[in-house]
């Protein structure tokens, strides 16, 4: 299984009571979401384990998992603080401007004052803001994710139009 085809559900943080039902903490925007979930794939030593879910609670971004054949503490140990991933074709359908990373690598982005900067080849997530790596005449040009410098999402052109800030564009162009 390659992990290129998956995205990070969340994690399995410890056991919850005796009877092998475990907390777990859901990284995603929408938990609610995953209210009926049936099953998760658990890695172990970088491998994807799928464990069948007989129920799940969720609150806010914790949930309470009893997962089918895990009925003691013992085995639920086995499967704290590990992590938790789906298959990428149930990621819910994001509408508007939001978008998961993954869907807008190669999208073209325009900015409203400069035109058209290039294709996005990446997105660089750093610990407080994530960024557009886009190459425009093989020079890099990040473009920050985030407030109101998304001004359109149009997934049927592939594009992504822009404000960046002033003279942003210009730093990565005129070095």
């Amino acid at each position: 299984m390659e992990f290129d085809d998956y995205f990070f559900l969340g994690r399995i943080l410890k056991p919850h009571g005796f009877d092998g039902r475990l907390n777990a903490f859901l990284d995603v925007d929408e938990p609610d979401v995953y209210n009926d979930l049936k099953m998760v794939f658990v890695n172990f030593n970088n491998g994807l384990v799928p464990y069948f879910i007989n129920h799940i609670q969720i609150l806010n971004n914790k949930a309470i998992i009893s997962f089918q054949d895990i009925d003691n503490l013992e085995k639920a140990e086995l499967l704290q603080q590990k992590e938790m991933y789906l298959p990428i074709a149930e990621l819910p359908e994001r509408t508007g401007n939001k978008f998961y990373f993954h869907e807008v690598i190669g999208f073209q982005v325009i900015d409203a004052s400069f035109g058209d900067i290039g294709p996005i080849s990446e997105i660089l997530e750093y610990p407080n803001q994530a960024v557009m790596q886009i190459f425009h005449d093989q020079k890099e040009v990040l473009i920050p994710i985030f407030g109101n410098i998304i001004q359109k999402v149009d997934r049927d052109k592939k594009e992504i139009h822009v404000e960046a800030p002033d003279g942003l564009i210009d730093i990565y162009l005129n070095k």
